[in-house]
C-alpha cells in the first residue's frame, strides 16, 4: 500500500500485467485450477456497523487496491470467457512469521525489541481485521479443493482492531514503554476501516479461523525475537531508504 503510493508504476505492473501472464499461461497450458489471491482493501473502507460480502461493491482508494481490484476483475473475466477454472479470495490483514517489516505487526514488533519508534499514522483508530497466515493457507487450500468455479470468497481473521490497541499489545506483550510510540501524519487516502464476512467460506467449504488473535501475536513476537539475524538482513539496503521516506520525510 505504501509503496503503491510513492510510486505506483511497479504496483500496476505486478498485480495487473502480472495477473495476466499468469492466467494467460495458466489457459495456454490448461491449467486444472487458478486461484488467484486478493485482499479486502479492493472494498475500500466500509462503514460500521456494515461488513462486506463477496457481492459488497468494489471502491478501491489507493493504486495497490484498485490494481488488486482490476486483478480480481480479469481473473472472473477469464472464467466467463475462456471457461478456465477460476476462483478469487480476498483476505484482511495477514500476520505472523517471516512478514516484511514494513507492515504493521512486524515493523513494531521489530521496532520495540530494538528499542526504536514505533510510527503510528494519524490518531491509529483505523480498524483493520487481523488473520494469522497459518489460517490463511488453510483457507486458499479449502477454496483450491471445495471452492465453485468462478466465485469469490472473504477470508477473515473474525478480529477487528484499531491500529493504536494493536501496538499497545505489541508493546505489552514485549514489556516496552508506550513512549516509543511516535506519531506521524496520516497516510494520504487512508481507509478508516475494513471489514468482511467469511460466511460464504465458511458456509462451503468448512473452513474458519483458528487462531485467537493475542495467541498468535504471542507466537509472532516469539519467531521475531528468536529469528533477529532475519529481521537485521531484511532491514537493510532499500529497506532504509523506504523507512526514511515513509516516516520521517512525510512530505517529500
Amino acid at each position: 500500500m505504501d509503496r503503491s503510493i510513492h510510486s505506483p508504476a511497479p504496483v500496476i505492473q505486478t498485480n495487473f500485467n502480472g495477473t495476466f501472464s499468469l492466467l494467460e499461461a495458466a489457459r495456454r497450458n490448461k491449467i486444472a485450477r487458478f486461484i488467484h489471491v486478493s485482499t479486502d482493501e479492493v472494498y475500500g473502507s466500509i462503514e460500521p456497523p456494515h461488513d462486506a460480502d463477496e457481492n459488497y461493491p468494489l471502491r478501491a482508494s489507493s493504486p495497490y487496491s484498485a490494481s488488486k481490484a482490476a486483478s480480481d476483475l480479469l481473473a472472473l473475466s477469464y472464467h466467463t470467457t475462456y471457461r478456465l477454472n477460476v476462483c478469487v479470495t480476498r483476505a484482511s490483514n495477514n500476520y505472523g512469521p517471516y512478514q516484511f517489516p514494513e507492515k504493521l505487526i512486524p515493523l513494531m514488533i521489530s521496532n520495540a525489541l530494538e528499542d526504536k519508534p514505533l510510527p503510528v499514522y494519524g490518531d491509529g483508530q483505523q480498524i483493520r481485521d487481523w488473520l494469522y497466515v497459518e489460517d490463511h493457507c488453510r483457507a486458499i487450500r479449502s477454496v483450491l479443493e471445495k471452492g465453485a468455479p468462478g466465485e469469490v470468497y472473504n477470508v477473515g481473521g473474525n478480529c477487528s482492531l484499531p491500529n493504536l490497541e494493536v501496538v499497545h499489545r505489541i508493546l505489552k506483550a514485549t514489556g516496552k514503554p508506550e513512549s516509543l510510540i511516535r506519531r506521524v501524519a496520516d497516510r494520504p487516502g487512508h481507509d478508516r476501516r475494513y471489514a468482511l464476512t467469511n460466511e460464504k467460506l465458511t458456509r462451503e467449504t468448512g473452513w474458519k479461523p483458528l487462531m485467537d488473535f493475542d495467541r498468535g501475536l504471542a507466537a509472532t513476537i516469539e519467531w521475531y525475537r528468536s529469528n533477529r539475524a532475519w529481521v537485521e538482513r531484511v532491514k537493510s539496503g532499500e529497506y532504509r531508504h523506504f523507512y526514511e521516506l515513509n516516516y520521517s520525510r512525510r512530505g517529500d
